[in-house]
């Protein structure tokens, strides 16, 4: 039984200014990854606040707002067996330096913010996160 899913990608401001999403983008075909849906938008603190709200009492919710909203990013959809979990394994650790060789953050994450991309944690997410970008 196979078990397809989707699942929402961002390449966030600090490496679509560094020009990586075909780098990043690649990363994903090679990994099996479906692309069905792709957009590069720049959205308001305000977008970034709703995007976000199952943060916002954390300490770091103002400056991941701050942060989505400073430029343009890249939103995907993607899609394979298991992509949660698979996208999640490939990004990496939240903190680049925590991150396992080879997994995007690793390669292209600056810091714990500027960390490069974006994914869902679970499929329920998953669905709501797409929606916020993709609904008509």
């Amino acid at each position: 039984m196979s078990n397809i899913e989707q699942t929402l990608s961002i390449i966030k401001p600090d490496a679509v200014e560094r020009n990586l999403e075909n780098e990043i983008k690649e990363m994903f075909k090679n990994n099996g990854f479906s692309i069905l849906k792709e957009k590069k938008i720049q959205i308001e603190k305000s977008e970034a606040e709703k995007f976000y709200k199952v943060h916002e009492t954390k300490p770091f919710y103002n400056d991941l707002c701050e942060y989505l909203s400073s430029g343009p990013i890249v939103v995907m959809v993607l899609e394979k067996e298991n992509a949660v979990l698979g996208n999640r394994e490939l990004m990496g650790a939240t903190n680049p330096k925590d991150a396992e060789a080879g997994t995007i953050r690793n390669k292209y994450g600056i810091s714990i913010d500027k960390n490069s991309v974006h994914g869902s944690d679970s499929i329920d997410n998953a669905n709501k996160e797409i929606d916020f970008f993709f609904k008509n």
